[in-house]
């Protein structure tokens, strides 16, 4: 089936990774590295993290559950300290990919979020550099998990954008960095690309939609 929309993950696509963030804070914490990985990874559905996206609980519930969390994997972490790590800076190239897609498909952002001054756009620095200014404004439709009550990898959260944009699971192309996130894409039967770096996914973006993105004139 030919390509009618691209749908997008923000943080880690249009955003350089919070894992880098995470990785940095836990070096010079001397904590493990990918300890906060771990945590979010454990009872993924039902941990802090998942509830916080949900919007089921406040900062300060977080904060608390998340210094739970850690504590049971012997490095007590509070979950305030985690927040500000969030935010990242943002890729140009990826934007301009975005653009160039616009104009040939509908395009759509399914974000797991949470409501706090630390999520992707909400964070003083972000919106000095104006990323969600630039970034957001392009998209078709917009799904967030803290708006939604749902969040990915919930194969609903596709669906729902599917329906927003009007077009078949098997018409779209999804690109996320987690690949958890990228697997339901592809058994509802999208075409997943999960990102790892700008070069790479332009490359397979550029595969999957017949696009040629010029890396000097989108640098």
């Amino acid at each position: 089936m030919a390509v009618e929309a691209v749908i997008w993950d923000f943080g880690g696509v249009f955003t350089s990774s919070p894992f880098e963030a995470f990785n940095r804070y836990e070096a010079d914490n001397g904590l493990p590295k990918d300890l906060i990985r771990r945590i979010n990874s454990a009872n993924p559905h039902d941990n802090a993290w998942a509830l916080f996206e949900r919007n089921e609980i406040d900062a300060a519930r977080f904060d608390q559950l998340f210094l739970e969390e850690s504590t049971a994997l012997g490095h007590p972490l509070p979950g305030r300290e985690v927040l500000p790590l969030l935010s990242g800076a943002l890729r140009p190239r990826m934007v301009a990919a975005l653009k160039a897609c616009k104009a040939h498909f509908k395009v759509g952002c399914i974000t797991n979020n949470v409501v706090s001054m630390h999520s992707p756009g909400q964070d003083e620095g972000q919106r000095a550099a104006g990323a969600m200014a630039q970034v957001m404004p392009l998209f078709d439709a917009i799904i967030e998990s803290s708006k939604a009550g749902v969040r990915k990898p919930d194969p609903r959260i596709y669906l729902m954008m599917c329906e927003l944009l009007a077009v078949k699971p098997q018409a779209c192309v999804y690109l996320d960095d987690l690949g958890i996130n990228c697997k339901p894409a592809a058994q509802l039967g999208m075409r997943a690309i999960k990102v790892a770096d700008v070069d790479q996914t332009l490359a397979e973006l550029s595969a999957a939609t017949g696009l040629i993105f010029d890396a000097e004139a989108a640098a």
